[in-house]
Order: C-alpha cells, then structure tokens, then sequence
C-alpha cells in the first residue's frame, strides 16, 4: 500500500464520519461473515498476520537482561515514518528489528556487508 493513501483520525473523527455516511464498508456484507470467512480472509491478507495455536502455544514473553539506554541515532525520515505509522510502541519495534539483526550475527559480528555500509557524502 503506498504511504501517500493513508491518512490519520482520530476515533471521535471515524465516528462522525460513520455517523455521516462517509465510510465506503459494506457492513451488512461483513456482517453476514462467518468466523471462518473472516479468519480465511485475513490468512490471505499479505499485510495479516494471524497465528495458529501452536504458534501462541510456542510464545514466550522476553524481556532485556538489561535496562535500556538513551540514544541519539539518525534514521531516514522514510525508515521512521513507516515504524511511527504502526503506532504507539515504534521505538520498541526498531529495537526488537536491531536485536534481530543482532541475532543473525550471533556472537561474531563479523564485516557489514557492503550494502549495508552507509555512504559517504561527497
């Protein structure tokens, strides 16, 4: 989905523009789903996620060994906007993509391959 559809409301302003008509959900068509006309629908989703029960079974909640630190780090504005576009709890998914990251290298961090290094400017 591009970035430049999106747009942000509040809940009052979703509301209002239920309240108005303006929302463009068929709503007797979703009511009349099923549990599993939903669930099959959003398995298709690409942008969807929904875990079977072996995978909530196998879940476990971590937490750092240590305390977090207070960083100043430059990002591209394209890079934040999409983690902000998520919602509250961004600078946490950008520390849980770094552990990831950090995870693939294991105990050796060995060189950054080259297109990951950042360029230099001229």
């Amino acid at each position: 989905m591009s970035e430049r559809h999106i747009r942000r409301h509040t809940k009052a302003e979703l509301e209002a523009m239920i309240a108005r008509g303006e929302d463009r959900t068929n709503w007797s068509r979703v009511d009349g789903l099923s549990e599993d006309e939903i669930t099959s629908a959003a398995r298709r989703d690409p942008d969807s996620f929904v875990g079977d029960e072996a995978f909530w079974q196998a879940a476990e909640l971590l937490y750092p060994k240590a305390g977090k630190e207070r960083v100043t780090l430059r990002l591209d504005a394209d890079v934040l906007d999409w983690f902000r576009s998520a919602g509250p709890g961004y600078q946490t998914r950008i520390n849980a993509v770094l552990r990831a990251f950090m995870k693939t290298r294991s105990t050796n961090p060995g060189p950054t391959p080259a297109a990951d290094k950042p360029r230099r400017r001229a």
